[in-house]
């Protein structure tokens, strides 16, 4: 009598980080349901989708992750007992570290998976336009605190202020997965930072 193997271990948690680093790498669209099975130890579709529904399911799952995560970098911008000063600079530096590390796909995720999308995926390119957002309006709430506390001129323009920072920051996501090296991204927030300084 042949003896079936025991049934292959499946983590769901660790599925959905294996998810997320391909998605993170390669974007929603570019990811395959094989690449994503693949991952996930081999298993097969009927499994994959009783335990995702889909991937689009699946990727909003890996999004959670990475915001609960990777993407914390910028907690530092709801700090309300740092100066705004201090919480957008180290918001900065922390996501240019994470950016670069070589130890998971280089850049954003929320910057890459979908910047480009076909017409039956434009729900995960609005999905990802709506967290960005979230992270603009901390910017924009800073920034504001900042011109009625008095760390920033009161006729500071603040909307433009906000485009500038946000800017940059997405901005890292290119020069990070480019290869530019870390010392040159904190070099210019430094010198971003003195623009702020103008402006007090």
């Amino acid at each position: 009598m042949v003896r079936t193997g025991r049934p292959r271990k499946f983590s769901r948690d660790e599925a959905i980080s294996q998810a997320m680093m391909l998605f993170w790498e390669h974007g929603f669209e570019s990811t395959s349901l094989a690449q994503l099975k693949k991952a996930m130890g081999g298993i097969s579709s009927a499994s994959f989708y009783a335990a995702f529904e889909s991937k689009n399911a699946l990727f909003k799952e890996a999004l959670d992750q990475y915001l609960a995560t990777y993407g914390q970098v910028s907690t530092s911008l709801t700090n309300y007992s740092l100066s705004s000063r201090t919480a957008i600079e180290l918001a900065l530096r922390s996501s240019a570290i994470m950016q670069t590390e070589q130890t998971h796909p280089l850049g954003c995720l929320v910057i890459f998976s979908a910047n480009t999308c076909s017409p039956e995926n434009t729900h995960i390119r609005e999905l990802l336009i709506r967290q960005r957002a979230v992270t603009r309006n901390k910017f924009h709430a800073r920034i504001e605190r900042a011109t009625k506390n008095g760390e920033l001129q009161e006729s500071t323009n603040v909307s433009m202020l906000t485009t500038l920072f946000v800017t940059f920051l997405e901005g890292i996501s290119t020069e990070a997965r480019d290869g530019v090296s870390i010392d040159n991204i904190d070099a210019a927030i430094t010198k971003l930072m003195e623009l702020w300084d103008t402006c007090a």
